[in-house]
């Protein structure tokens, strides 16, 4: 009896150091983000910031002179908007591209009366952020559902967009995945169509859904001032 009993506890030892070790590697692929060049970027980056009811601004300045805004919503802790500020000609101030959330409307807009036809009917794409999802929507997109074939490539770093009428054909980036070093994964895309608008959305992984919780608490100290948006330097 008293060896078995020695048996029984052996195991018992080994069982809790194996669940000890699992747990210890597990956390550390969680964490692996903290070692991305994008992560420690953002860590470098000079911050100001500024709160708008419920809306938090952050504009970042990168070590190579590079500008990005971000904003949240306050409530959800939800990014709604990152956009990338492009250099104008000839040392002018540039415009800003919308990698996340609707364009920014152009002071001064191209009234080409063949540039507003065109863009009427046109598809036109979108991008989205949810807590756990990445969202495109395309619109003006008539086609059913079953016309679409939605598919990951991770050769070119995109999720491919065609129909089988030939009509369309298109490729989005994942900047998300890539900055993180993450393959894309085919079950992880779902879509919908309604109001002639294509739906897609990738469901966020681990790592993506852990550095998007961190790097909120990150910014949090980053203290808005209201109304001052230039005196408000991260400290």
């Amino acid at each position: 009896m008293k060896r078995t009993s020695s048996v029984i506890e052996y195991s018992i030892i080994q069982s809790v150091d194996l669940k000890k070790a699992i747990v210890t590697v597990d956390c550390g692929k969680c964490k692996m983000f903290k070692n991305t060049i994008w992560y420690k970027s953002l860590l470098g980056a000079e911050k100001s910031c500024l709160k708008e009811n419920k809306i938090k601004k952050v504009h970042y300045k990168f070590e190579d002179d590079r500008e990005m805004v971000e904003e949240y919503n306050v409530d959800t802790q939800v990014l709604i908007r990152r956009a990338w500020k492009v250099k104008g000609k000839l040392g002018g101030d540039g415009k800003w591209n919308v990698e996340i959330g609707d364009p920014i409307p152009d002071p001064t807009p191209n009234i080409d009366v063949a540039d507003i036809v065109e863009s009427k009917d046109q598809p036109i794409v979108t991008r989205r952020n949810t807590r756990v999802n990445l969202e495109w929507r395309i619109r003006n997109l008539p086609y059913p559902i079953e016309t679409y074939s939605i598919s990951a490539n991770n050769e070119e770093k995109s999720i491919i967009v065609r129909t089988t009428n030939r009509k369309y054909f298109k490729k989005l980036d994942v900047p998300e995945l890539t900055r993180l070093g993450l393959d894309m994964e085919q079950a992880n895309i779902q879509s919908t169509h309604q109001y002639n608008t294509l739906i897609i959305m990738y469901k966020k992984p681990q790592q993506l859904l852990d550095m998007d919780k961190e790097w909120y608490e990150e910014l949090k100290q980053v203290k808005p001032i209201k109304d001052v948006p230039s005196d408000c330097k991260a400290q």
